[in-house]
């Protein structure tokens, strides 16, 4: 086998960090890629993957592997997409699907270098349910859903985990005397105004839930169903609310009101339907988010 198809199957491995990702990505059976990279590590006879629970780990010798021939690579298969894929601009279009947040604090400033290079992300913003529905219907091609999807022909692959965290503006943290333990918290903020993006306090009521242990039972001072307008209401001093630790600004006008041992996560998965067509821009970008994702 040529060594450029042993190096792209490499990569793809490298980049997701599973196998299994990679040979979905690849259009390859798992045996085939698993092969492939043995084949590769018998000609470099030095190993390139350690197995874990999680996926695979890269070696050192994966590491520099990489940093010399993803550049190359990248753009040898960009010179063939742009010479024998069709000129029509949907080879270029993804059509991304996930919650405005998350999308706009993560998605979009990881795909603007490849915006910039051609490529044309159409997004849709909404809950999962909807959007979930959309990718099966082939309406779009990727979606970032905050709940793993159950639907037959879906297929979900964690991308990240957010970290919920209680704040308040500064003024509010000084006032009640931040941090707060977990124990003397829920006494301290039994009258402090909430701040919610939903009636029903859906992430307010699972922290008091999981971190102090009791049922929050009182509604809202103020609805906004905008995770970004929750924070500026916090930052102008509203009152209190639970945010994904992504969104806070990194000076002190936001503060966090308590830190517990274990905070509460909601992981975040990556869906595209099973079996769909070839789609090098979806593939591309699908690829790209898992690997930039470990960042985050």
């Amino acid at each position: 086998m040529a060594y450029l198809d042993l190096l792209w199957t490499f990569l793809t491995v490298y980049r997701v960090g599973s196998v299994t990702r990679a040979a979905a990505l690849l259009g390859l059976a798992q045996p085939t890629v698993t092969a492939q990279l043995q084949t590769l590590e018998r000609r470099l006879q030095r190993p390139l993957f350690e197995r874990s629970s999680r996926g695979v780990i890269p070696t050192e010798v994966a590491h520099q592997l990489a940093a010399q021939i993803a550049a190359p690579m990248d753009a040898l298969n960009a010179v063939v997409a742009a010479e024998w894929e069709p000129a029509d601009t949907l080879t270029r279009t993804v059509h991304l699907g996930g919650p405005a947040e998350f999308i706009a604090a993560r998605v979009l400033p990881a795909l603007a270098d490849r915006v910039a290079a051609g490529l044309r992300p159409r997004v849709t913003l909404g809950l999962p349910d909807e959007l979930i529905t959309r990718l099966a219907e082939g309406r779009l091609d990727l979606v970032i859903a905050t709940v793993r999807p159950r639907r037959a022909g879906i297929r979900a692959t964690p991308l990240y985990d957010e970290e919920f965290v209680l704040v308040a503006n500064h003024r509010w943290a000084e006032r009640l005397g931040a941090p707060l333990s977990v124990e003397e918290a829920p006494a301290v903020l039994a009258d402090v105004p909430l701040i919610s993006y939903a009636e029903e306090l859906p992430i307010l009521r699972r922290y008091w839930r999981t971190v102090f242990g009791i049922r929050l039972s009182r509604p809202p001072a103020l609805v906004v169903p905008d995770l970004r307008g929750v924070l500026t209401a916090v930052s102008a001093g509203a009152g209190i609310s639970v945010l994904p630790r992504y969104l806070l600004p990194a000076d002190e006008t936001v503060r966090a009101l308590v830190e517990p041992e274990l905070p509460p996560i909601n992981t975040l998965y990556l869906a595209v339907r099973a079996g769909a067509g070839p789609h090098p821009a979806r593939d591309a970008v699908y690829a790209h988010l898992l690997a930039v994702a470990r960042a985050w």
